[in-house]
């Protein structure tokens, strides 16, 4: 233990992503954005609730209700004073769930959904007329606004992430092959906020090499006392629970009294990946918290929700695009000779082919050209990519760089052929070499945009786009397709990856 915590404090002196000396107290930064998001919140509740009064009544304005007199200034300061204890209430400025994650937005939305409820409540018992045009006006507004500041907030923490800094210092406890894959999915996922600086490996034998995955191992005897010991001196700000872990259950009963006392929290880290939150469940069983994790399924109604948005949303956007779409087909004609369109065929569900649109990028005899640039293949797996493909028009280019190319799949959308939002679609040599788990992707539609789309493009590598597309098709929801739509204009206007 004494070797591992030498090689800590090395490191911790060379490397700032390692030490608290320079990252400053973690109880600052949690400190710092808390008082950020009441000031914030603060800010947007009266100017949502000052903004309702001023449209709704005026300056000075008092309503006689029932033969009372009946002063909405005065009721909205306190609908602004309890808003803004609710937010609080609802622990929405709670650091485990800033930045990362959509439980902030939930608690948001949450606290003032039922804030309003009861507004509404009171005033049918106690029969009192609200104007539904001021509470129309503050519910939305305050709501949009209260949304839009966390955002803005996320993302100065998330840049601070990326440097290292504001991070929950995770001491990871478990065998040694669950402890390095935490480690890795960690450190990939800078924005969750945690930090890995230490790792504790119980019921295993000595080794030369005291280091996991880069962190110094602190111990490896199965007692609470050596532990807490290696917490402290790491001076860790949780304890992460991974698979592998050789502690008594009583042990780690008595461990998790030890870290409430001291007020360091813990995390349970079970050995499943690629699960949406909304698939697990937990069942409480003679004091023993079982976790349920339901089977994915995309049918019955889950398939028609998705196909009326499918239709609904190529419909609207093939008319916007429209415009776009003539002076692409000018530009392609006038830039090289051949067809506007070029048409590949695709696997779609199940296996099945089809013809996949798209505006020609490339000369007319690209796929003859491609056995000869097999050698430049920059891509990896089964992907062929160039990011100077030769083949590649000077308009082309264009055109790939803003995905202008793939706006003809709309009509592959609407004809039922693909989905809004899915996989990438696979060519037949692809599939002809998938191996069996990648296959899962062939049980739901390929999509013009997807997780792929949204995470890197070209620049991913096979294995991360076989992982993001298997995770859409374990974890669909119709609310995960907004999002991915969404994160796609993000993705389209910074041209990532686009090539």
């Amino acid at each position: 233990m004494t070797q591992g915590w030498v090689q800590f404090t090395r490191r911790c002196r060379h490397q700032t992503s390692c030490g608290r000396c320079i990252l400053g107290s973690t109880e600052d930064w949690r400190r710092k954005t808390a008082r950020r998001l009441r000031i914030v919140d603060a800010f947007v509740i009266v100017w949502a609730v000052a903004g309702a009064y001023v449209i709704r009544f005026g300056i000075e304005s008092e309503l006689d209700i029932s033969g009372r007199e009946f002063n909405y200034l005065g009721i909205s300061v306190g609908l602004a004073l309890i808003w803004w204890i609710m937010l609080g209430a609802w622990n929405s400025r709670q650091s485990r769930v800033l930045g990362a994650g959509p439980d902030e937005y939930k608690r948001v939305t949450a606290a003032s959904l039922w804030l309003f409820g009861l507004v509404a409540i009171f005033s049918y018992a106690l029969r009192i007329d609200t104007a539904r045009g001021y509470v129309g006006i503050a519910l939305p507004v305050g709501l949009c606004g209260l949304l839009l500041g966390r955002w803005l907030l996320r993302q100065h923490l998330n840049i601070h992430r990326e440097g290292g800094a504001s991070m929950s210092r995770l001491m990871l406890l478990g065998g040694p092959s669950a402890v390095a894959h935490l480690a890795e999915s960690l450190r990939r996922a800078k924005f969750s906020g945690y930090l890995p600086v230490a790792a504790y490996i119980p019921g295993t034998a000595a080794e030369s090499d005291e280091s996991v995955s880069g962190l110094p191992v602190l111990g490896r005897k199965a007692n609470s006392e050596h532990i807490l010991e290696a917490i402290a001196s790491c001076q860790a700000d949780a304890v992460a629970i991974s698979a592998g872990v050789q502690l008594h259950p009583q042990t780690l009963r008595h461990l998790g009294w030890e870290l409430a006392s001291r007020n360091v929290g813990l995390i349970m880290a079970p050995a499943l990946t690629d699960i949406a939150g909304p698939r697990i469940h937990t069942q409480q069983v003679s004091g023993l918290p079982l976790i349920h994790v339901t089977t994915p399924t995309l049918e019955g109604g889950q398939r028609v929700a998705k196909r009326l948005f499918d239709l609904l949303a190529s419909s609207l956007l093939i008319i916007a695009s429209l415009p776009l779409m003539i002076i692409a087909t000018v530009l392609i004609k006038l830039g090289s000779p051949g067809p506007v369109l070029f048409r590949q065929e695709r696997i779609g569900i199940n296996g099945r082919s089809f013809k996949m649109l798209k505006f020609r990028s490339m000369v007319v005899d690209a796929e003859m050209q491609l056995n000869r640039l097999e050698g430049h293949n920059e891509g990896s797996g089964l992907l062929f990519k160039m990011k100077n493909d030769p083949r590649v028009t000077p308009i082309g280019r264009t055109l790939r760089k803003y995905s202008i190319d793939e706006l003809p799949q709309l009509f592959n959308v609407f004809s039922g052929s693909m989905s809004l939002v899915g996989p990438r679609p696979p060519l037949p040599r692809e599939v002809a070499a998938y191996e069996r788990d990648v296959r899962r992707r062939l049980l739901v539609k390929p999509g013009l945009t997807g997780l792929w789309q949204v995470s890197g493009r070209s620049n991913l590598s096979w294995q991360d786009s076989v992982r993001l597309d298997l995770y859409y098709v374990e974890n669909w929801s119709l609310a995960g397709d907004l999002m991915i739509i969404l994160r796609t204009a993000q993705a389209v206007f910074r041209s990532t990856g686009a090539y």
